[in-house]
């Protein structure tokens, strides 16, 4: 997820202390989503005790590393065992994050890459993949931008040729050209925790066709919660931003509103897949201080209300309608 980008995106995705208990949004009808940054769990952000956040040598963001209390057994969790699983309804089509647009891969055994992985842990623990299903930093799972999902794939660390396997659940992730996020627990395994990346060959696992299909994963409703969003010191691609009085008399929906610019970004990315079938553009918007995420343009409000009520049963809240 870039991360947590498309968880599209994840977000999205480069993807102990102590913490405040998020409290829970007030919500109404027709009423904002509210201020948010789904990838930070609601929780002020604890302090990395095991690497260093940098930019440019691989670390975790600022905010995120390994858990407070890790499971001591961690070399005996086992690897992610393939099986024949559908691919999601949404979340295998055509997407955009962070200014790029990708193209998920519809069938699994042919991807061969050899680059940059990443791993993500605490600051994603938690909270909704890009097929709706929770991230654990403890499970043998993986981000991808365009290997099927759910799907696996074995993951070689160039350097000391242990391989691991890993269900591939997850958008991301899209900053400084890695190929793969891990969990928390797969990159342990490969032994690169403490560096926060390593050099990887990742390939897509073959699943028999006539195995049995084991029951489809039903999405998950996005969680929303308010949060202290961290301090963020990975640069990010720019993506524009609109800014109040810019544009007038268009109509849009907004799915999120952030103190953060990067937290729009991933949440941009993580809606991409959620809103690939509704022929509207994701952009970002800054008003009063906040970067909101908006999706259209819209003929007119009702058409916006219309699709609101849609798009609610798919992302667990229903977005407003906004005028610029």
């Amino acid at each position: 997820m870039d991360h947590k980008l498309i968880g599209l995106l994840c977000g999205v995705t480069l993807l102990g202390a102590c913490s405040s208990a998020p409290k829970k949004a007030e919500t109404r009808q027709g009423a904002a989503a509210p201020i948010v940054d789904l990838r930070n769990g609601g929780s002020v952000p604890q302090t990395a005790t095991t690497a260093p956040a940098t930019t440019g040598s691989g670390a975790y963001l600022a905010g995120d590393g390994p858990g407070a209390d890790v499971p001591a057994n961690l070399d005996a969790i086992p690897d992610a065992v393939p099986k024949a699983e559908p691919l999601h309804k949404y979340a295998n089509r055509q997407y955009s994050a962070l200014g790029k647009t990708y193209v998920p891969l519809q069938e699994t055994g042919k991807y061969k890459e050899r680059g940059i992985a990443s791993w993500y842990g605490k600051k994603f623990h938690g909270q909704n993949t890009s097929i709706g299903e929770v991230y654990d930093m403890y499970a043998m799972t993986a981000a991808h931008p365009t290997l099927p999902i759910p799907s696996y794939a074995r993951v070689t660390n160039v350097a000391t040729g242990k391989s691991v396997v890993v269900r591939v659940n997850d958008r991301g992730p899209f900053l400084h050209d890695r190929i793969i996020d891990l969990s928390y627990v797969a990159a342990y395994k490969l032994g690169y925790v403490n560096n926060g990346s390593a050099e990887v060959e990742v390939e897509s696992i073959a699943v028999d066709p006539n195995a049995p299909v084991v029951a489809a994963v039903e999405p998950a409703p996005v969680k929303v919660e308010p949060a202290v969003v961290a301090p963020v010191v990975a640069v990010a691609p720019t993506i524009p931003v609109a800014t109040a009085g810019a544009v007038t008399g268009k109509v849009y929906l907004q799915l999120g509103a952030f103190k953060a610019k990067q937290g729009a970004e991933s949440f941009l990315a993580k809606m991409s897949a959620a809103t690939a079938d509704s022929g509207k553009t994701l952009a970002l918007y800054e008003k009063s201080g906040l970067t909101r995420v908006h999706l259209g343009p819209y003929a007119n409000a009702d058409d916006a209300r219309k699709a609101a009520a849609k798009l609610q049963a798919k992302l667990g809240f229903k977005p407003f309608v906004s005028l610029h």
